[in-house]
């Protein structure tokens, strides 16, 4: 399946690079065991509230994982999850974007898993979630 990523919502004047990325939406196969977690600190008055965890499945297929009472303010449409290397998303296009990673978009709370492929790099420590239309993060996960 592939998304294209444009923002939260209609307002065109974002400054936020549009990139097309493909998620692959398969579960994990057999037990999930998590690596490294952390609890989500809402930013910006958005709510984000719940888990993220960085683990492994049965078959060594790495995923992240958001936990049965993620939440965040989708209002304005769709938050992008970016892995990072701070709790800050410092976009840096001309170079690459070398201090996070697009993971996906999402749209609603609850439990979800996102498969890395290929797995991040262990310098991503930290999950974002930003809103691209209003150029603001709806919260961060520093995982331990």
């Amino acid at each position: 399946m592939i998304f294209v990523l444009i923002g939260c919502d209609d307002d065109d004047d974002d400054d936020t690079p549009t990139q097309t990325i493909t998620v692959d939406s398969s579960m994990p196969v057999g037990m999930f065991t998590s690596n490294m977690s952390g609890t989500f600190t809402e930013q910006n008055g958005t709510g984000s509230a719940g888990t993220a965890q960085l683990g492994v499945d049965s078959d060594g297929t790495q995923f992240l994982r958001f936990s049965n009472d993620f939440t965040s303010d989708f209002g304005t449409g769709t938050i992008t999850v970016y892995l990072s290397t701070s709790d800050e998303a410092m976009f840096d296009p001309a170079n690459g974007n070398p201090e996070v990673r697009i993971v996906a978009p999402v749209t609603s709370g609850g439990e979800k898993f996102f498969k890395l492929d290929p797995e991040a790099d262990a310098q991503f420590d930290h999950v974002i979630l930003w809103c691209g239309s209003a150029g603001i993060p709806f919260g961060f996960a520093e995982l331990n």
